[in-house]
């Protein structure tokens, strides 16, 4: 397999199971207590438009948790 077939491997995955995105994304703000929150969170949004994956889920703010 070349490059581009594994990169549209990668793709198709990514888009079927969004979902791979956010828990990347939490184990490296885990990972770094959070230090890089904002930049993983446009990273993350960059890596769902990429492989055309549907937008972020929605999390409860704090506040509407409680």
């Amino acid at each position: 397999m070349d490059l581009k077939g594994l990169v549209d491997k990668a793709k198709a995955a990514l888009k079927s199971n969004p979902d791979l995105i956010e828990k990347g994304g939490d184990m490296i703000d885990k990972a770094t207590g959070n230090k890089y929150a904002s930049h993983v969170d446009k990273a993350q949004d960059a890596a769902r438009k990429a492989v055309g994956a549907e937008e972020a889920p929605q999390q409860p703010k704090d506040d509407e948790a409680k």
